[in-house]
């Protein structure tokens, strides 16, 4: 039973880590997307949007970074993302059930205020309304 319990632990260890490096790459293409595409809405000319950091992309990045008077490495770093305005977004994971169930309890909270707001906001147009338009 121990040494059952031992091998699962270490296969859910394995898949973990299969996980994550396989997604380390998607995270770095995907950055390298983005930062073609705020190149190009700089003003910058980017022939492709592939996930490959290609010469002609590492060339409009030191561009960039001279033109903005940052240190030009021809590599991404946080300076640069700032100035391209580049936002850094993270996926929200799923929580335990006591997470969701705040979720609903919150969102059931929401919900009578914006049925107040609903009918308040009925009353003044009927109130406005005359049958007639106005702009």
């Amino acid at each position: 039973m121990r040494r059952s319990a031992t091998r699962s632990r270490l296969a859910a260890a394995v898949m973990l880590g299969a996980v994550t490096l396989a997604a380390a790459p998607h995270a770095l293409a995907n950055e390298t997307v983005a930062l073609k595409n705020a190149l190009y809405g700089a003003g910058y000319e980017i022939t492709n949007v592939s996930p490959q950091m290609d010469q002609a992309t590492r060339s409009a990045l030191t561009a960039f970074q001279r033109d903005q008077g940052l240190n030009a490495s021809g590599e991404l770093d946080n300076a640069t993302k700032e100035a391209l305005g580049m936002v850094s977004v993270q996926v929200a994971s799923s929580g335990s059930n006591g997470s969701s169930q705040n979720a609903t309890a919150s969102s059931g909270a929401a919900s009578e205020p914006e049925e107040a707001e609903d009918a308040q906001s009925e009353e003044e147009i009927e109130e406005d309304d005359d049958g007639g338009w106005f702009f």
